[in-house]
């Protein structure tokens, strides 16, 4: 009996894996119909009897700002070029942090959260972050930078059932996602910590400080001329 689980918990992980690496390698050439999160939501929506309309409307890299691209690298992820998925030096820093008691700081690099909010549900469980880390090792190899921070922007929560660059710029200023000024970018990026709370289309002093924040780190890494790093060849994780 025990060897009979065993030989199925092997063939089970095995489709798993098999499973996964398919569906990251479609991912790298076609838009993801919807997200994890998406999903979830929807659910928590029907629990607790208050219906939402989910807005989302892919647009390829070209379509979206460079301002928002650079915006959100520099306000959640500004290692996001060189690193393989993980910023060891910031997960160093909030585990130091977060034993020293107070609010709880996270570490997740854009790959991370890509990987969670495509794949999988919220939580803090030992198998959620086991996951991740999984898909963040599949996206890293089969995807480009480019393609990662391409599905970020088109799956990130901006507002109650607002997900993608898209629908958050015609719904907190009524432009296009290609159309976003510094500011308007900045604004959107200030309010991803805590998107259903903050927004950016009324934003309270703290996000205007944040915001301004942003802003800042944008001038610091050079602008929409930054972007040209993420097609730079990056140096194996053991050679980091």
């Amino acid at each position: 009996m025990l060897r009979y689980l065993f030989r199925r918990l092997v063939k089970a992980l095995m489709w798993f894996v098999v499973g996964s690496v398919l569906l990251v390698l479609l991912l790298r050439f076609i838009p993801p119909p919807g997200t994890a999160l998406m999903v979830e939501r929807k659910i928590e929506s029907w629990v607790d009897n208050d219906p939402i309309d989910l807005q989302r409307t892919w647009k390829p890299w070209d379509e979206i700002s460079d301002n928002l691209k650079v915006a959100v690298i520099a306000s959640e992820d500004q290692k996001f070029p060189e690193h393989w998925g993980f910023d060891i030096d910031a997960i160093q820093a909030a585990l130091v942090h977060n034993e020293r008691g107070g609010s709880i700081r996270g570490a997740s690099t854009l790959s991370q959260q890509v990987s969670k909010n495509l794949f999988l549900w919220s939580g803090r469980s030992y198998l959620r972050k086991g996951l991740e880390a999984w898909f963040t090792a599949l996206i890293e190899v089969f995807w480009s930078k480019q393609r990662i921070l391409e599905v970020y922007l088109n799956s990130a929560e901006w507002d109650e059932g607002v997900f993608g660059a898209e629908a958050a710029a015609r719904h907190h200023f009524g432009v296009s996602a290609a159309n976003l000024s510094r500011q308007q970018a900045s604004l959107l990026a200030a309010v991803l910590p805590n998107p259903r709370v903050w927004s950016a289309a009324r934003p309270s002093t703290y996000v205007l400080q944040r915001a301004g924040w942003v802003r800042r780190q944008m001038s610091q890494l050079g602008g929409a001329d930054y972007l040209r790093r993420l097609d730079e060849t990056r140096p194996a994780p053991w050679a980091q």
